[in-house]
């Protein structure tokens, strides 16, 4: 870097050479968590910026304030939350316009100028609208800086993530219900920007039922950091500078402590309980909040393979897997594991409710399990799922019919076909063929053909959500069977289905 130069005096030669612009993060607050770089570049700035409120303080200032001499200091000043108008965001746009302009002038008169940010510049930083708006007009460099989120989880000695786990950060300025839905679906999160939105992100948590595991860090790495359970912080007392932490579950469950806590538990329960858990079709992000707060306090997860192995892992709880044939044998085991104590989960693809296991667990509760609870958490049905990726084939009166004789005879099948295809309804059929039935899906349409014309679209959708997604639409004639299998899901339309474009399938609401 160079020398400095006074303001306004240049020197002769040198009009043509711009200054570089520095974006440089200086950490959570302890100025010991500078990176080196950082240390260098404040330590021979020309000019070193960096953002406050009307007081003129700056935090970011405040970590460098050792390496400060004879650099030009500009503040930059902007208005703060708690003076909002409803022309905040346009005052904001001007705020760092006006920054950015007195910042080209020192650039274009060959200084060096470094904007200092706590923790990194591109993480929740003011500094990117400046970046923004300079970058690509003269030379820029970013230096990353340790974030409040790094140093809030070192202050509680807690990992944020293991193994295969998932972190998502939040601004606690988003819309409670969701922080909640949001919460509900990851496995760990940093929620940042509290002060004023404290009331609203302990609400979300606590919605989510996540508000036992969260934990609270104010100024972390600071002389003046605060750690506490969450639910415990006073909302009055919470700065903007402090950050909700939910950690790792999978550190937290497999420490000594926790898993002799859990014995201790469940070693004084009476009953557990069962809860029958749609999984959706394939995607987490369908994931529903309630499904995920369900899979998480669970003691045991029980289910088809296929199906478990769709739940995270987690080493505190234990995970039964069984063949896919044994619907009422899975359901006796748990409710035999809950009429001992556990918190059990059975899962399902889809919705529990559609052709899935919440019959079968409810079927043998009601007969021999009186005396354990049972709960469903419904999911998003494959039928729905498929039905999306064109459209709305499904958007009058539908039925669900399975093409699985196993459970029934194959005279009750064709006589169900028979009696939809003549009350002209849409048709989502389930399980339409399998290694060992390869006839159905042709017989199926030969029943359908005598009450619907051969055009009639018909949606093929097969493994939804999975690696091998594949939605097609062919006429009702040309449906062919060697190209269903059991993770196909057929939608037939009614005489009212349109098939406007190539993939888009809608049935209007309207009949006639």
């Amino acid at each position: 870097m160079k020398g400095s130069t006074p303001i306004g005096e240049l020197d002769p030669g040198s009009q043509s050479v711009t200054g570089t612009l520095y974006g440089v993060g200086v950490g959570p607050g302890d100025p010991s968590l500078m990176t080196v770089r950082a240390v260098d570049l404040v330590r021979g700035a020309d000019v070193v910026a960096y953002h406050c409120a009307r007081h003129g303080r700056s935090n970011a200032r405040a970590v460098v304030a050792q390496y400060l001499g004879t650099q030009v200091e500009e503040q930059l000043t902007y208005p703060v939350t708690t003076e909002q108008t409803d022309d905040y965001q346009r005052r904001l746009d001007a705020v760092y316009a006006d920054a950015a302009a007195r910042l080209a002038a020192h650039l274009d008169a060959g200084r060096d100028v470094v904007v200092i940010a706590e923790g990194d510049p591109f993480f929740y930083g003011s500094y990117m609208h400046l970046h923004k708006r300079l970058a690509d007009r003269y030379p820029t460099e970013v230096v990353p800086g340790v974030t409040s989120v790094s140093a809030a989880a070192a202050a509680l000695g807690r990992p944020l993530v293991e193994r295969d786990e998932v972190l998502t950060v939040l601004p606690g300025t988003l819309p409670p219900d969701e922080l909640a839905a949001r919460l509900a679906q990851t496995d760990a999160a940093a929620v940042m920007k509290l002060g004023r939105t404290f009331t609203g992100v302990r609400a979300a948590l606590a919605t989510s039922g996540r508000l036992d595991e969260a934990h609270y860090v104010e100024r972390a790495s600071t002389d003046a950091q605060r750690t506490a359970p969450l639910a415990d912080v006073e909302p009055g007392s919470v700065p903007y500078f402090a950050v909700a932490v939910v950690p790792s579950r999978v550190h937290a469950d497999s420490t000594p402590t926790a898993r002799a806590e859990t014995a201790a538990a469940l070693s004084g329960r009476e009953a557990g309980d069962v809860t029958v858990v749609g999984l959706g079709p394939g995607a987490r992000d369908r994931l529903t909040p309630e499904a995920a707060a369900a899979l998480a306090v669970a003691d045991d997860v029980v289910g088809y393979a296929t199906y478990t192995a769709r739940v995270p892992p987690n080493p505190r709880q234990r995970v039964h897997a069984s063949d896919n044939k044994v619907e009422s044998e899975r359901a006796a085991f748990a409710l035999d594991l809950a009429r001992s104590g556990r918190r059990v989960a059975v899962v399902s693809s889809g919705d529990p409710g559609v052709f899935a296991m919440a019959s079968a667990v409810v079927e043998v509760a009601a007969a021999d399990y009186p005396d354990v609870a049972v709960h469903v958490v419904p999911g998003v049905s494959a039928a729905q799922a498929v039905a999306a990726r064109v459209g709305a084939p499904l958007g009058h009166d539908y039925a669900m019919i399975s093409l699985s004789d196993r459970l029934k005879p194959w005279d009750v099948v064709e006589r169900r076909l028979a009696a939809v295809a003549d009350a002209d309804m849409a048709l989502a059929i389930y399980n339409p063929a399998s290694r060992s039935r390869t006839w159905q899906v042709e017989a199926a349409r030969e029943v359908l053909l005598k009450y619907r014309d051969p055009s009639t679209p018909v949606v093929i959708g097969r493994d939804v959500d999975g690696p091998e997604e594949s939605v097609r639409v062919v006429r009702l004639a040309d449906l062919v069977a060697a190209e269903v299998d059991m993770r196909t899901l057929l939608i037939v339309g009614a005489s009212t289905s349109c098939w406007p474009a190539p993939g888009v399938v809608y049935t209007p609401r309207r009949y006639g």
